[in-house]
């Protein structure tokens, strides 16, 4: 059984814990538990909003979310001998939600997936579903279903969304530069292009006093991946992976958390995974001088595990660099293409009867894979999405009959 090294008390605040955990990125937020080289451990973590979000049939609390408060991060966790240079070496050894527990708490037996409100962060079709939606799914084993988009069951591939290593106060300024520097080229736009540090609700451990308001004056926001590792999403990054993190600090100082029970490749939804609150099992390691010696200097590297759910079928949708909403050509733009894909995945659903915001759902949270096709071929780039079909409990293929539009009711919505 490996050493639980930080704990979570899922009925609490992450405020409120024996040892609280963070939510922003400094390298002098005091670490959490210092732990060995070669050492098996547990960290538990809270949902990444803290439990704002409840198991009910009301989007009203995606819409209201204040994300001031995210991410909620278990950490820091010294590693012993680890100094600026070296890499990190993290085996992913389990992970799940809270372990033989049904209760109200997010991990407890259900998890939710979310389309953020365009004015709170949007999502990746925010111009196409502007407001905030939500549904509720339980999870049996290692699959799970929602009563808010019948007709599909799949296996999650459980992975945590974030983790990473402190950043050093030079590489930390240079994030803050560059973030406010995008701002400033379009500073009132709706989405914002980057969220820039923010005093409002900054938890930094056990740090108080000045230490805590320059924290909270300086520290990054976690909500993208950066050079340091943090949210990077990935839905292979699961139980058998190994990760390399860049040190930039002394001791590394790990944290991370919001796990997933499921999600596609790009999460397109924005709160698009299977958000859950859990545990997640690693043992750790040391290479030392491994960043120069590698050429691991800008950001992690892993290696995948064996574990994924053995879907064999997939209806495959297109998508080309182009916006069909008023005829115009983007250059080579893998993004167009692949929202693109999206769009057109979503669209035939709709014709068996899913709203589109279901269909939006299903494509974050199932274990979807998408794929560059090319990026060369001007003007046009394309993508596509992998759709397994084995996950609707009828054959959704085209042939036969035509689709077959049902009822299936609709996400939560907000009142």
């Amino acid at each position: 059984m490996p050493d639980v090294v930080f704990s979570v008390d899922q009925s609490r605040s992450m405020r409120d814990q024996a040892v609280p955990g963070h939510n922003r990125w400094h390298p002098d937020i005091p670490p959490a538990v210092t732990v060995r080289p070669g050492q098996d451990i547990r960290v538990e973590c809270r949902e990444w909003t803290d439990g704002q979000i409840l198991n009910n049939d009301s989007a009203n609390d995606v819409r209201d979310v204040d994300l001031s408060h995210a991410h909620m991060l278990s950490g820091p966790i010294a590693v012993e001998g680890a100094e600026p240079g070296d890499l990190l070496v993290v085996d992913i050894l389990d992970l799940g939600p809270v372990p033989q527990t049904q209760g109200p708490n997010c991990g407890e037996g259900w998890g939710y997936s979310g389309i953020f409100a365009k004015v709170n962060g949007g999502g990746f079709l925010t111009d196409y579903y502007p407001d905030a939606y939500k549904a509720i799914w339980d999870f049996r084993g290692q699959t799970c279903t929602s009563r808010h988009v019948p007709g599909v069951q799949y296996t999650g591939i459980t992975h945590p969304g974030l983790f990473g290593t402190a950043p050093s106060a030079d590489l930390l300024a240079r994030w803050n530069a560059r973030e406010r520097a995008l701002i400033a080229t379009d500073p009132d736009r709706v989405p914002a292009l980057a969220l820039p540090p923010l005093p409002d609700n900054v938890l930094a451990g056990t740090a108080t006093g000045d230490l805590l308001e320059a924290i909270g004056r300086d520290g990054a926001r976690t909500v993208p991946a950066r050079e340091n590792g943090g949210n990077h999403d990935i839905k292979n990054l699961t139980r058998g992976s190994r990760v390399f993190y860049p040190v930039w600090v002394d001791g590394a100082l790990l944290s991370g958390g919001d796990l997933h029970f499921s999600q596609g490749d790009g999460e397109i939804n924005f709160c698009g995974a299977i958000e859950m609150g859990g545990f997640i099992d690693f043992h750790v390691d040391l290479i030392k001088g491994g960043m120069e010696t590698y050429g691991v200097t800008t950001n992690p590297i892993f290696m995948p595990g064996r574990v994924e759910p053995r879907y064999s079928e997939f209806l495959t949708f297109i998508g080309v660099s182009v916006d069909h909403r008023d005829d115009t050509n983007a250059y080579l733009d893998a993004t167009l293409a692949y929202r693109n894909a999206c769009l057109n995945a979503i669209r035939y659903l709709e014709k068996w009867g899913y709203t589109g915001e279901q269909a939006y759902l299903i494509l974050g949270t199932s274990p979807i894979e998408g794929r560059i096709g090319g990026v060369v071929d001007i003007p046009n780039a394309c993508c596509s999405v992998f759709l397994p079909t084995e996950i609707f409990d009828e054959d959704i293929r085209p042939g036969g009959q035509g689709p077959q539009r049902r009822d299936r009711g609709q996400v939560c919505v907000t009142s």
